[in-house]
């Protein structure tokens, strides 16, 4: 598998919020749209995904958002196969975060993804819309 034909973009970046409501006020006012908004069952978070051409923000609500510069959780890529990046990034050796592929029922038919840690700390989500 190669990366260069299996990551298509950045699917989002997530944002962790203290207050849902307020982030999605101001995300909106920079002239986002609301494009989904969910419960994470598993997590018990509110979720909501929030959309302006091609860049796409995740933001939910745990209450441990830290508040300052470098509060990003992750980055997500979007992938056309979890599963062979799954594979390859176990192969490659690199500091997985998730033991398996994940299932949450967002979107229309969910989506699938794992997580790896970068160099920095970052979190970076490999993940494909169902």
């Amino acid at each position: 598998m190669d990366w260069n034909e299996n990551v298509t973009g950045i699917q989002h970046v997530g944002i962790p919020t203290n207050d849902i409501e307020k982030t999605i006020r101001f995300y909106t006012s920079l002239g986002f749209e609301v494009a989904l908004r969910t419960v994470n069952e598993a997590a018990g978070e509110a979720v909501c995904f929030l959309r302006l051409k091609n860049l796409c923000i995740e933001t939910y609500q745990n209450g441990c958002a830290a508040g300052r510069p470098g509060a990003i959780d992750h980055i997500a890529l979007d992938v056309t196969d979890v599963d062979a990046a799954f594979e390859k990034a176990r192969a490659m050796g690199l500091q997985m975060l998730d033991d398996q592929v994940n299932f949450l029922p967002f979107w229309e038919n969910g989506v699938r993804f794992f997580t790896v840690q970068g160099p920095n700390g970052e979190k970076v989500e490999f993940s494909q819309m169902m």
